[in-house]
């Protein structure tokens, strides 16, 4: 047993037991980590000289990214277009190995390290859209075999929690997301606690917002009501905060990390960061020493190009979730994925997005005419089917096309039954037409059938979708069913982090609630002050 594993727990002393089932307990650290990785990826677009750039690059650690003995880290896909997602995780260490981290840590034990905080970072193929899921530390799942490359160690297959992956090096816990989630791992970036407070100094720090007074006696976090700009140690206790947001588990601190990085974000932008070189170079020099990353990243024209698409999506498009979770009947200090997370897990591995307003959800007929105006010949016939049970259908989407350059287009109005998804079938000797209306119509590769019952390429519009000029790229009710208890956010309006309303805390060895300490900790400083 690890010791994170041996790690006393704490129930809030009057939260209602009915949300026990969906904590995600112990996910320190997520704004940290993930600050890091977005410092990191905007320090790419830093125009220095050779000294700057050879310090740099001297700077980054790296290491393999997979090394599992058993398992993979997933093969990628392209979507019609040949455009591939890029999934990165973000790993955050309670690692003490070093004076510095043992004091921010407050417990110097384990020199080795467990994954304090595992967040899966999609960015969708078409850049439209980013879903960043945090994975609860305390996960109980079936573990691939592992070995590390730099010390030797190896542990078998086995069932176990999940955060016990990083003690076998960075490619173990790539090699355990993948085979928990199905979702291809592309890149990893690990940061520890030193790590946020170098980087929180060097942006000049991050605004955040807080429902009430707060003073968490655990993390020492103590803010009145209202917006405060945070850095250092301040920060530090910001994200590691637990017991002063929402119930006091885990999923009140995944409020406060999500907060916080939508802050971290926004902050990069507004103050000029990426515009200045002096700001931008003190960023950089702070993430890539913070940093190991795997050995696709560990350079810093390999941290340009991944910064650049990163920053081709807007905030709003950034979707933060937690992995809805159930407690685990073996014991109650633990959590396993709730059946809600295979939902979400199957629609970031199928690139669909989480956003609430998808770019491609709907078009016009003009957007969709790219075929044509391109000058790509479209002198093939295409049958338009309606097997979705809404009058006119066919006959709409057959005047798109007409409208697109598919002088062929027609609309098949023989009978046929009701089917739940679009599915684009095309003869043998067809695909490349194929392929061809799918990408003018939206439609993904994974719907692309070929079939011995056509003679021509022929569009079954189903259920799926019932309205618009392209096909949705995710149904609303997709979405919703995803996001079912994740707790979901954007980047741009993440508000004020609810401070728990339950007695949470002890003061003076008092049970009361964050409110109630801050009021009576007169002579402790607020993590704000100088």
């Amino acid at each position: 047993m690890g010791p994170s594993e041996r790690r006393a727990r704490s129930r809030p002393i009057d939260a209602p037991r009915p949300v026990r089932h969906s904590r995600a307990r112990r996910t320190t650290g997520l704004g940290k980590v993930v600050l890091g990785t977005v410092v990191v990826l905007v320090s790419g677009t830093l125009g220095g000289g050779a000294y700057v750039y050879q310090h740099l690059n001297g700077n980054i650690a790296s290491s393999a990214l997979f090394s599992g003995t058993t398992g993979s880290a997933g093969v990628r896909k392209a979507d019609e277009q040949g455009r591939f997602p890029i999934n990165v995780l973000v790993i955050g260490t309670d690692s003490r190995s070093s004076e510095e981290n043992c004091k921010l840590g407050g417990a110097c034990d384990n020199a080795v390290g467990n994954a304090d905080v595992q967040l899966l970072v999609h960015v969708s193929a078409d850049r439209s859209n980013i879903t960043a899921m945090s994975i609860p530390r305390d996960t109980m799942t079936d573990m691939p075999g592992c070995k590390d490359a730099t010390t030797g160690a190896t542990s078998e297959a086995h069932y176990g929690q999940i955060n016990s992956s990083l003690s076998y090096g960075p490619g173990c816990s790539v090699a355990a997301v993948h085979q928990l989630t199905g979702v291809t791992i592309d890149h990893f970036v690990m940061v520890d606690f030193a790590g946020v407070i170098a980087m929180s100094d060097a942006t000049g720090g991050v605004q955040v917002c807080v429902s009430a007074d707060i003073y968490d006696t655990y993390s020492h976090l103590k803010l009145s009501e209202g917006k405060h700009t945070l850095k250092g140690e301040g920060a530090l206790q910001f994200v590691r905060t637990r017991h002063g947001f929402g119930d006091g588990s885990d999923l009140g601190r995944t409020y406060g990390q999500h907060a916080f990085l939508s802050a971290a974000i926004q902050s990069l932008k507004d103050k000029g960061t990426l515009l200045n070189p002096t700001k931008l170079y003190g960023v950089a020099d702070a993430a890539t020493k913070a940093l190991t990353v795997d050995e696709g990243l560990n350079s810093i024209p390999k941290l340009v190009d991944l910064a650049t698409e990163f920053n081709k999506v807007d905030t709003d498009r950034i979707t933060f979730t937690t992995m809805q979770t159930a407690a685990d009947p073996n014991n109650s200090n633990r959590v396993v994925p709730a059946e809600a997370a295979q939902k979400l897990f199957s629609t970031i591995a199928a690139d669909e997005s989480l956003s609430k307003d998808p770019a491609t959800a709907t078009a016009t007929p003009s957007a969709a005419a790219t075929t044509a105006s391109a000058g790509v010949a479209t002198d093939f016939t295409v049958k338009v089917q309606n097997h979705g049970g809404v009058d006119g259908r066919a006959g709409s989407i057959t005047q798109v096309l007409t409208e697109a350059g598919y002088d062929r287009a027609v609309t098949d109005a023989s009978a046929g039954d009701l089917e739940t998804r679009t599915a684009v079938l095309y003869a043998q000797g067809q695909v490349d037409q194929a392929r061809q209306l799918a990408a003018d119509l939206k439609i993904p590769s994974s719907l692309l059938r070929q079939s011995t019952d056509v003679d021509d390429v022929t569009l079954a519009i189903g259920k799926d979708w019932s309205e618009g000029d392209t096909y949705p790229r995710t149904t609303a009710k997709t979405r919703k069913e995803a996001l079912a208890d994740s707790h979901a956010s954007t980047a741009k309006n993440s508000g004020c982090v609810p401070v728990s309303t339950y007695r949470t805390v002890k003061y003076n060895g008092v049970p009361m609630t964050p409110s109630q300490a801050y009021a009576a900790a007169t002579t402790k400083k607020d993590s704000d002050s100088d």
